[in-house]
C-alpha cells in the first residue's frame, strides 16, 4: 500500500470514531491521540468468520457526510469488498437497483428521503430481497432501533462507532446473505427442527408457523435456529454475539436484547419459545 493511501486513514476527522479506534487496517491502528501502533495484527483475524474473505461482494454506503463515507468505504475496501458510496436516499435506491449489493450501510438522516423510507422501499423490491441493511446513525434510542428493525433493517450501529466492529458486522451480514442465496437453491432433504407449531428447514432456511411460512430476515433466522438446534441450553448475550453476529463480546449487548424482542414479535403466538433466564441470558423453553 502506498504512503499516500495509508494517510487517508490518518487524515480523517475523528468526530464519529469510537472512543478508542478511529480507523484501522491489519498493519496499523490509529488512536485518538494520534499514536500509531506499528505492525499490529488486528485481533479480529483470529475469528474464522471475521477472517473469511468475501471476494467481489458489493457494499453500498449511504451517508450525506463526506468524512463518514470516506472512513467507512476505505475500511470496507481494505476488507476486500467492492464499495460504492452515495449521499442521498434517491441515489441509494438507484444504486441499489443497479448494483444489487450484498449489504447496504444506511444513514437515517439523509437530505431527501429518510433512511427508514429507503429501507422500506428496498424491502418492497423483490429483486433486492437478499440485500442486508445495516443502519448506521446517531439516533440510538430504543424506539429508533425498534423502528429500524420493523422497517426491515438487519442490524443497527450507533454513531460514534468502532470501525473494526462495523467491518465485522458487514462481513457477517454478507456471509449470511450468501448463505441465503445458496439455501434457496438447495433441494429439500426432509430434515426438520420443531418446537410446538414452529418448524425449521435447516437446509433451505425456511420457517413455518402452524403450517404457514414465516419470512424471517437472515439474522432473525439464525437467531431462532440456534435456540431450536440446542434445546435447553442457556445462551448468554456474549454467546449470541459470537455465535450469531460473529463479533467480539465486548460489543454493546443491547443489540441482542432488541433482536430478541423483535424476533418474539415476529413469532406472535409462539413468542414464548424464547425464554429469558434472568442474570444469564436466553434459552429455548421446554415445549411440554
Amino acid at each position: 500500500m502506498s504512503a499516500s493511501r495509508r494517510r487517508k486513514t490518518l487524515d480523517l476527522p475523528i468526530a464519529y470514531a469510537s472512543s478508542r479506534v478511529v480507523g484501522e487496517h491489519p498493519r496499523r491502528l490509529t488512536t485518538l491521540d494520534g499514536a500509531r501502533t506499528q505492525d499490529k495484527i488486528a485481533s479480529s483475524m483470529s475469528n474464522p468468520l471475521q477472517a473469511a474473505s468475501i471476494p467481489g461482494e458489493v457494499v453500498l454506503v449511504v451517508d450525506d457526510e463526506d468524512d463518514i463515507r470516506r472512513l467507512v468505504s476505505f475500511n470496507l475496501d481494505e476488507a476486500g469488498f467492492r464499495v460504492e458510496t452515495v449521499d442521498t436516499g434517491a441515489g441509494a435506491l438507484a444504486a441499489a437497483a443497479r448494483l444489487k449489493p450484498a449489504v447496504v450501510v444506511l444513514d437515517l438522516m439523509l437530505p431527501d428521503l429518510s433512511g427508514t423510507e429507503v429501507c422500506r422501499r428496498v424491502r418492497a423490491d423483490a429483486a433486492l430481497s437478499d440485500a442486508a441493511v445495516l443502519m448506521l446513525t446517531a439516533r440510538g434510542d430504543e424506539y429508533d432501533r425498534v423502528l429500524g428493525f420493523e422497517v426491515g433493517a438487519d442490524d443497527y450501529v450507533v454513531k460514534p462507532f468502532s470501525v473494526r466492529e462495523l467491518v465485522m458486522r458487514v462481513r457477517g451480514l454478507a456471509v449470511r446473505a450468501r448463505e441465503r442465496r445458496l439455501a434457496r437453491g438447495a433441494r429439500d432433504e426432509g430434515k426438520r427442527l420443531r418446537w410446538r407449531g414452529l418448524e425449521i428447514d435447516p437446509v433451505r432456511h425456511r420457517v413455518t408457523v402452524d403450517g404457514a411460512e414465516l419470512g424471517l430476515r437472515p439474522l432473525e433466522y439464525k437467531l431462532l435456529a440456534i435456540f431450536i438446534e440446542h434445546p435447553g441450553r442457556v445462551f448468554s448475550r456474549t454467546d449470541l454475539l459470537r455465535e450469531v453476529w460473529g463479533i467480539s463480546p465486548d460489543t454493546n449487548t443491547r443489540t441482542v436484547d432488541t433482536h430478541i424482542r423483535r424476533l418474539r414479535e415476529r413469532l406472535d403466538a409462539h413468542s414464548e419459545a424464547i425464554e429469558t433466564v434472568h442474570g444469564f441470558g436466553y434459552r429455548l423453553r421446554d415445549p411440554s
